[in-house]
């Protein structure tokens, strides 16, 4: 008797064909399937990621053995593609826009007011109105302390006569890091900052004098995406009439108005590291800060916001001089204590 080779999937083996019955192969009538590790057959749907698992996957069907070979399953055809049907991929090539000249003119952009900014000035209204009819050399009652870190208010004459604990230094915020110059205490958790303690005693102070109020200090920064770089100028009780960004397409220039410190003016005036377009770019005027949305010319990534022009260079070397010597008095601080 002769021995023959069965070619069912699955099967293998070798049979006698007067012993072979419609019980006697146990094979998997589907074919092999190969897809994300994993290998299976189609008519059980049993896979595995082992190859060796794979092969012993005993069959899901039984029948007569068959010495036929069963044809491959066809591959999908490739050929005769048409070409609108073909995908080109080319590289994304950076557009290289000249840059203007710096005393370009400049274009007012025009704010869009925020809810929160509007209630806030009606609240100032309300406020002044009040001042009015109190008197000009009246103090109103919940007036806050001007010294930095004083939480203190006005309730009375009284409350002249309490000492105030505060921080004679400015706060500096610096790579996620926030503190006084003043003492130097360091810390990242922005309301820690808030409560710190102030490391100097005097008077309070409810009012500021008109010389203090020619300038003010605005924390301000900024993040970029691809296409836009937005910069933030923190400042509350501004005045949006009289407040104004203006902007050309490599400078930036700000100018933040606050009424009520008799017209005391914080400015930011940069020359941008890369280029804009003026016309898609706009600002939004918020209770608690100004949002300036520049977009790029192009689509890329800024090393920094501004640059340093040549007619600067004095001006901030002194500035870096004060910086560097400040950087070492902090590096100095020991801080083990904090």
């Amino acid at each position: 008797m002769t021995e023959l080779q069965c070619y069912n999937r699955g099967c293998g083996k070798k049979y006698i064909a007067e012993e072979n019955t419609p019980e006697s192969c146990q094979h998997h009538p589907g074919v092999p399937f190969f897809h994300d590790a994993y290998k299976g057959w189609s008519c059980c749907n049993k896979k595995c990621i082992d190859f060796t698992e794979f092969l012993n996957i005993k069959g899901c069907t039984f029948s007569m053995h068959s010495n036929v070979q069963q044809p491959e399953p066809e591959k999908p055809k490739t050929d005769n593609i048409p070409d609108s049907d073909v995908i080109v991929v080319q590289p994304i090539t950076k557009t290289i826009v000249e840059r203007p000249p710096y005393n370009t003119v400049m274009t007012k952009l025009k704010p869009e007011i925020a809810a929160s900014l509007q209630q806030s000035l009606a609240s100032a209204s309300v406020a002044a109105e009040a001042q009015v009819k109190l008197g000009v050399d009246e103090i109103p009652v919940g007036t806050r302390c001007k010294n930095g870190g004083c939480s203190a208010e006005y309730l009375g004459p009284d409350s002249d006569t309490s000492p105030c604990v505060h921080h004679p230094g400015s706060p500096v915020f610096h790579e996620g890091m926030k503190y006084w110059s003043c003492c130097q205490k360091r810390t990242s958790d922005f309301n820690v900052f808030l409560n710190q303690v102030g490391c100097s005693t005097g008077k309070h102070v409810w009012r500021k004098s008109d010389e203090d109020a020619k300038s003010v200090e605005c924390r301000w920064d900024f993040h970029q995406t691809a296409t836009h770089v937005i910069v933030s100028v923190y400042a509350k009780q501004y005045n949006p009439n009289k407040s104004e960004v203006q902007l050309n397409p490599i400078r930036l220039h700000a100018k933040l108005v606050f009424s009520q410190e008799n017209d005391a003016v914080f400015t930011l005036d940069h020359e941008l590291h890369g280029i804009v377009d003026v016309e898609k770019s706009n600002v939004t005027m918020y209770g608690t800060k100004v949002e300036i949305k520049l977009k790029k010319a192009s689509a890329g990534h800024w090393t920094r916001l501004e640059v340093l022009r040549k007619t600067q260079t004095s001006e901030n070397s002194c500035k870096s001089e004060k910086v560097e010597a400040l950087q070492s008095k902090i590096d100095s601080v020991d801080l083990s204590d904090l």
